[in-house]
């Protein structure tokens, strides 16, 4: 569905309570600048009552300082997740501190600042429960377990309790990770949607239990690139096996990328899902 469908069917009123937004990985000042540029706007034109947006990228393309997040949310996002770059701006690790509106990584290090879930109080009144939780195949570090970490939280908040809507950001490698996120979750949260590879998946869905899932978000960021990156370096290690610079980010037209989802009024589950990409290279992509 285009952006324009999809604006359409939000000016009609629904019965639904919770319009929630998940955009994904911001992919340095390429991400940051669609983010400032369109969400301001999404947010009045489709009357947004929540919005998460990972920006665990969106500095140079590794990690997040304090003024580019207060730059998204300035833009309109109400919570800000991380992932396996959370720290690489070492000025984050007193700056998460300071604002809670971002959230590190659920199942980090035992002693790494910040908190790993929280509740918010949305425009409309409503509790969301936002987490993140870093998956544990093919990445670079060992992490804890995410799925007892997740079970946790999801026990001592349980959805239509004390929270209204829950989101899940399942950051990680692996599809099959991801996916069995989902239907661990599923029927105890809102949404689950995965991120940290950068490339949309097509598979957005409402799982059997009632839980909005997608495999992937994609970035918020250039797709005339390597997973956002200028072309020249990646290739040249993919095809010479040696590098001779560091990755920059993509400085092209980006396409903001994420999910759309309704929740039922009584129960938080989802109602509606659907796949947003506005503006840059896949603007057209959805039928």
């Amino acid at each position: 569905m285009l952006c324009s469908d999809l604006f359409f069917e939000l000016i009609n009123p629904r019965a639904f309570d919770m319009r929630l937004l998940f955009l994904g990985d911001v992919m340095g000042r390429a991400g940051r600048s669609a983010i400032s540029e369109h969400l301001p706007k999404l947010r009045q034109e489709w009357r947004l009552d929540f919005v998460v947006i990972n920006g665990e990228n969106a500095t140079n393309g590794a990690g997040l300082s304090g003024d580019h997040a207060k730059l998204l949310f300035d833009a309109g996002a109400d919570c800000v997740t991380l992932g396996d770059h959370a720290f690489d701006q070492k000025e984050m690790l007193g700056f998460i501190e300071r604002e809670p509106r971002i959230l590190r990584p659920l199942n980090f290090a035992k002693t790494a600042p910040g908190q790993g879930a929280r509740l918010f109080t949305a425009q409309n009144g409503r509790k969301v429960l936002v987490t993140q939780v870093l998956g544990q195949v093919f990445m670079k570090r060992a992490f804890g377990d995410p799925f007892s970490a997740v079970d946790l939280v999801l026990r001592n908040h349980p959805l239509g309790g004390q929270a209204d809507a829950i989101v899940v950001d399942m950051h990680c490698e692996a599809t099959s990770e991801k996916m069995g996120m989902g239907h661990f979750c599923d029927g105890r949260a809102s949404v689950v949607v995965g991120t940290h590879t950068h490339v949309p998946t097509g598979d957005a869905q409402i799982l059997p239990g009632g839980t909005a899932y997608l495999t992937d978000a994609g970035m918020c960021g250039d797709y005339n690139s390597v997973i956002g990156m200028e072309k020249a370096e990646p290739l040249r290690r993919f095809v010479t096996g040696m590098s001779k610079g560091r990755f920059t980010p993509a400085m092209g037209e980006a396409t903001l990328s994420g999910l759309f989802v309704e929740t039922d009024d009584q129960t938080g589950r989802a109602k509606t899902v659907r796949m947003i990409r506005h503006g840059g290279r896949l603007q057209a992509a959805i039928p």
